[in-house]
């Protein structure tokens, strides 16, 4: 009888041009992850590192928005894209590609395509880290990060609601089954603090903090309902870099140092 060899294991690179590779992601949508990854990233950039933004959100790219970058990336021989680099940060983004409006109506093999490109093709310089923001679900884009990219470690963000969290389990099952090192959880949006001083936690209380002890996981810290996180978003300009003593910079501050521990 003819013995099947075993199955071909999935070779992991290392994305060209950088250390460390870092996903933020969440397996939900709508819990702030976009804006928590950008924030995030020059967050460590203040502790010193030269950071990469990638965002892998094919059908719905957030980057363009938050950075104010609208330029097309150049090309070198036709081939290889050059990342658009913005307040000393290089990035990637579907966004940059097409226009802002239009629809991204593809099927899956498109989109794992796309992300070979982006991870494969782009001239990544220099960097220390790269910050990869992950779409929603648990799907092609995320089984093909943990499948043919080496991750250093991986963020998951949650709004403390029972909803959200249902997905983000999912998620962690699913970094866990593939091997992917999370490093630990950020509660989002988990209180707002009204003008007369008192924190409301308007989605629940503990919710990410608890999951992260039911599945074994570091809890990285909590993260406000913010007007100035929401305005920085709006204008293109992450409230980490343009404001980097912000009480709420120096929360994301705090979570980047532990971040960054994890990476030596």
């Amino acid at each position: 009888m003819r013995i099947k060899p075993p199955p071909k294991q999935f070779i992991k690179r290392p994305i060209n041009g950088t250390k460390y590779t870092l996903l933020v992601s969440s397996a939900k949508g709508g819990v702030g992850k976009s804006t928590i990854a950008v924030n995030l990233a020059f967050a460590l950039q203040n502790l010193g590192l030269k950071i990469g933004i990638l965002d892998a959100d094919v059908y719905g790219p957030s980057l363009p928005k938050l950075i104010n970058l609208k330029e097309k990336p150049e090309t070198e021989n036709g081939k290889a894209i050059i990342p658009p680099e913005k307040y000393n940060a290089q990035c990637m983004s579907m966004g940059f590609l097409v226009n802002e409006q239009t629809p991204m109506i593809w099927r899956g093999p498109m989109v794992i395509s796309a992300i070979k490109t982006m991870t494969q093709k782009v001239l990544w310089k220099d960097r220390d880290v790269i910050i990869i923001d992950m779409p929603p679900g648990t799907g092609d884009t995320q089984l093909t990060f943990a499948q043919e990219v080496k991750i250093d470690g991986a963020v998951i963000v949650s709004t403390p609601q029972d909803l959200a969290l249902l997905d983000v389990k999912r998620g962690i099952q699913m970094f866990d089954k593939t091997g992917v090192k999370i490093l630990g959880l950020i509660d989002n949006m988990s209180f707002f603090k009204g003008d007369d001083g008192k924190e409301y936690k308007i989605f629940g209380e503990s919710g990410v903090k608890k999951t992260a002890e039911e599945f074994n996981k570091d809890f990285l810290g909590h993260l406000p309902l913010h007007q100035d996180l929401r305005n920085s978003a709006d204008i293109g300009n992450p409230l980490t870099h343009s404001q980097p003593e912000h009480e709420v910079s120096k929360l994301f501050k705090n979570i980047a140092e532990k971040i960054k521990q994890s990476f030596h």
